[in-house]
């Protein structure tokens, strides 16, 4: 336990659950969940749970991920935080020194810092530690759903023929269910054939299995996690799956997180009933927002208009919001322009 500033002391992996608790209480990103953090252990990152403390309250934190990338250069990330209110600049201070003194006792030649703060945040936070403006991992631009109106609003707020396609697919047969662990194999099919299809990258077999088991599978002994949980929707005609959405609840947000589908029956309007019924499921759950989670490789949605993605998603009305730019803290010069040619070089597609 270390003091800062004489105000706040600094714990390490605070307890799991207690990390959860304020994570949502604070509005924190499930990115920034203990789950996740497991998530990611599971498949080659260390995660650490960073908090500043007054007494025994948790009043700001970061779950920072390490890994160690090719060329033996070790990095360090924060996806979706820090867990810290933008205002409170003491805190700010407080907090990203401490964030970026752990970065550094890790052997990280820069951290990644991703908030999860809306482009009209104000983002003089940052320059007091040298930071840079870098690329984003996770998306930066996407679309928010209101789910605080209810059901007959929410579906008043789409374009019609998006009401239209979610009443079509029911008259044409098509039924939504909870997806079961032995759902997993047809679900990482579909995921192959879309990324074929769509030409983005995908994970592993045993990471979408993984994600199930962390954020769905449980005892059914046990009772519901109040703050966490998530769901795998099927969608079927004639008892076959035409497509899957992996959604995922933590706090007051549901997320659209991971998405497949085949090539048959796409007439039938699968993936509207797989979102209708997902936005209910979100909206049951307590969730005041749903995140249709980026729009694809669009970074101004406005321009961009006739992007495939961005049209779909934006079919279920809401607003298109930004997030900051991400910012790099660099910690050693030579070793993160190595790191920046080895990304220029794996943007440019060599490789």
């Amino acid at each position: 336990m270390r003091s800062v500033n004489g105000e706040y002391h600094i714990l390490e992996n605070p307890d799991a659950s207690a990390w959860d608790d304020f994570v949502t209480a604070r509005g924190g990103h499930i990115l920034q969940s203990s789950a996740w953090g497991e998530l990611k252990t599971r498949f080659g990152w260390r995660a650490l749970r960073l908090a500043l403390a007054r007494d025994d309250a948790l009043i700001a934190g970061a779950q920072i991920l390490f890994r160690q990338l090719p060329l033996g250069l070790p990095f360090a990330y924060i996806p979706r935080g820090p867990v810290v209110d933008p205002a409170d600049q003491n805190t700010v201070v407080a907090l990203f020194d401490a964030l970026c003194r752990a970065a550094k006792s890790h052997g990280a030649f820069a951290l990644k810092i991703e908030p999860n703060w809306l482009d009209d945040t104000c983002n003089s936070q940052f320059a007091i530690h040298n930071s840079q403006f870098a690329n984003s991992i996770q998306p930066r631009t996407t679309i928010h759903l209101d789910l605080t109106r209810d059901l007959d609003a929410i579906l008043a707020q789409m374009k019609p023929k998006w009401r239209y396609n979610i009443r079509l697919a029911e008259r044409k047969g098509v039924g939504v269910r909870a997806g079961r662990v032995d759902d997993l194999v047809t679900f990482y099919r579909l995921m192959q054939i879309t990324s074929a299809r769509d030409r983005f990258a995908i994970h592993s077999a045993d990471y979408y299995r993984a994600a199930f088991e962390l954020f769905i599978a449980r005892d059914p002994s046990t009772p519901l996690r109040s703050a966490q949980d998530a769901r795998l929707f099927v969608a079927e005609y004639a008892r076959a799956p035409l497509a899957m959405i992996f959604v995922t609840a933590f706090g007051g947000e549901a997320i659209y997180l991971y998405g497949a589908s085949s090539n048959a029956h796409r007439e039938r309007m699968p993936n509207h009933a797989l979102h209708w019924a997902a936005i209910q499921w979100a909206k049951s759950r307590g969730c005041a927002r749903y995140d249709l989670w980026g729009l694809g490789a669009t970074t101004d949605a406005d321009a961009n208009a006739a992007h495939g993605l961005y049209q779909f998603k934006q079919g279920f009305g809401g607003a298109v919001v930004k997030y900051v730019s991400a910012r790099d803290v660099v910690f050693s010069r030579w070793r993160y322009a190595l790191y920046a040619r080895a990304v220029a070089w794996r943007r440019g597609g060599i490789g």
